[in-house]
């Protein structure tokens, strides 16, 4: 008589196989996750500007060399250039129709004692949803040392422009824009970051922030083989030249990022990638957005990759004849239909 078949081996045999098979398989599974996004990025020629695009086009112009050209340099150690640039902004918002309201806050380092910086304001009231909330903020500070065109002049441009844009518009929830002072190191997720202030005070208000898009360094797009880098090894799921605009989150923002590159995918000719990661990617959390992740609000950063990309990135060489204004105002005007359908969600 035979003996009695024992299946226990083969059973430990197919767990193993199974556990290896899952570790191989996760990475590719993370990485799907990360990268999958709604829609289809443009390919191909991009359709001429058409003439709201031209005049947006020289608006946002207008108010990079405003920053980087007339102004320069703004941050603590430029005290009057930050103040010219935060009241740049506010005679721009006011000339809209707008009342800016000014959150002011200091920092209680030695060397910087007395100085006053501001977070600057404005605000179309929803409708049907009006206590939900949708925040769109740039930075207006800079490094030592550089004018920052792209970073973040270009960003500023964006948020005044997005403000003309959708001045008009009643939508069921709250639109709220922000211009933050004290991005830059060293204050870089310091208290006294002006997008820290801000998160923090909204959170205590009760706030319910129910969007955050930063809109950081969007002016550059190279078409050129080679002229995109990534953090390793997101190289090999990305295109290499620099002709997009990039949507980035944390993973408990995806949803967000997906609602929003899906959007832009939708109603604009411009070339768009999208990325869901951890933090711990380098690039992530490198702007404002990061901010309202610690007050547990949906944020994503909307980029051009900055340091990916630009060449001129933190140097006194970023200056407003770096930026590629055509491509600048395709993705405003792509933002502008970004903006207004999460305030309609």
């Amino acid at each position: 008589m035979p003996k009695e078949f024992d299946a226990r081996p083969r059973r430990r045999r197919a767990a193993a196989w199974a556990v290896w098979v899952l570790i191989l398989l996760l990475p590719l599974e993370m990485i799907v996750f990360a990268t999958s996004m709604p829609g289809r990025s443009h390919a191909g020629p991009l359709p001429p500007l058409t003439p709201e695009e031209i005049e947006l086009r020289e608006r946002l112009k207008a108010h990079v060399e405003a920053l980087a050209g007339g102004i320069g340099e703004r941050n603590a150690w430029h005290a009057g250039s930050l103040d010219r640039a935060a009241a740049f902004i506010e005679g721009q918002l006011a000339g809209l129709g707008y009342a800016v309201e000014k959150q002011d806050f200091s920092t209680t380092g030695e060397a910087l004692r007395g100085v006053t910086f501001s977070n600057l304001t404005v605000e179309i009231p929803g409708a049907s949803k009006a206590k939900e909330i949708v925040v769109v903020g740039a930075h207006y500070d800079t490094v030592p040392g550089s004018p920052g065109a792209n970073d973040n002049g270009t960003g500023v441009a964006a948020v005044i422009e997005l403000a003309r844009v959708l001045k008009a518009e009643r939508l069921p929830r709250t639109l709220r824009f922000v211009l933050f002072a004290n991005e830059e190191q060293p204050f870089f997720t310091s208290d006294a970051m002006g997008s820290r202030v801000y998160a923090k005070a909204a959170k205590a208000r009760g706030d319910a922030i129910a969007a955050m898009i930063s809109v950081e360094t969007v002016g550059y797009y190279p078409r050129a083989k080679g002229s995109q880098r990534y953090p390793f090894p997101l190289g090999f799921f990305y295109p290499d030249a620099g002709n997009f605009i990039g949507f980035v989150s944390n993973v408990g923002s995806r949803d967000l990022l997906r609602r929003a590159i899906g959007a832009f995918r939708s109603e604009t000719a411009f070339p768009s990638e999208g990325l869901a990661a951890p933090a711990l990617v380098p690039g992530v959390d490198w702007s404002d957005h990061a901010s309202f992740w610690e007050q547990g609000y949906p944020a994503i950063m909307v980029t051009d990759t900055a340091p990916y990309r630009y060449p001129h990135y933190h140097s006194s060489s970023d200056t407003p004849d770096k930026i590629d204004y055509d491509s600048f105002a395709r993705v405003v005007a792509g933002l502008a239909k970004v903006v207004a359908e999460l305030a309609a969600d």
